[in-house]
This record gives C-alpha cells, structure tokens and sequence, in this order.
C-alpha cells in the first residue's frame, strides 16, 4: 500500500541578514543607526531568524544597540535604493533588489 501526501512541500526561505553599513530605523524608538555586524552574544530573548543572532546597531560613537530585524526599518533614499554607508550605487541597486526579495514593503521607509 502506497501513502500519497495530499499536502503541497513547504519551502524554507533561507534567512537573508541585512548587511553591515546599511542604515535603519529602529521601529519603536524611532533613532536612526547603521547595522555594524551580529552578534551571537546576546543579551535578551529576542532573535533574528537565524534563532542565534541579534544585529549591533552603530547609533552614534561609541554608542551600539542589540536589535533584532524585527526591530528595524530599512532606510531609502530619494531614488527608493537603501542607504549603505561607503558604497557606490551599482552595490546598492544590487542588495536593494536582494532585501526587496526578502523583506515586505512596509519595511521599507523614506529617510527624512
């Protein structure tokens, strides 16, 4: 006797971190920052979907905050490419396309 599964395979978006020197905004508090790596250390219950990671948010030297993406907000600039610290606009354009695949609309903001 053969069991046919009736129910489509799920697939598993694997997680896509956004990368270091892309500027955000944290959700809640409302303060601007650049993400300046991960970290594995950390110090709440929160985690990125890795389930390991918080990202460092860069808010002003020396100043850092533990996040997770589910805090943060990506930056736009006027052209609607996200705003990356050093990197000229062909990078940009690039990972601009690949956070669109990963991230919803409303997660994308203008920067004032």
């Amino acid at each position: 006797m053969t069991t046919v599964s009736t129910h489509p395979a799920r697939t598993v978006k694997p997680w896509i971190p956004i990368p270091d020197g892309t500027m955000v905004r944290h959700r809640q508090e409302g303060h601007d920052g650049i993400i300046d790596g991960l970290t594995e250390f950390v110090s709440g219950p929160d985690r990125n979907p890795d389930g390991k990671t918080q990202y460092r948010l860069n808010i002003g030297s020396p100043t850092r905050q533990l996040v997770t993406e589910h805090d943060l907000f990506i930056l736009l600039d006027k052209e609607n490419l996200i705003i990356m610290a050093r990197q000229k606009e062909p990078y940009r354009r690039s990972v601009t396309a690949h956070l669109r695949s990963a991230f919803a609309d409303d997660r994308f903001v203008k920067a004032a």
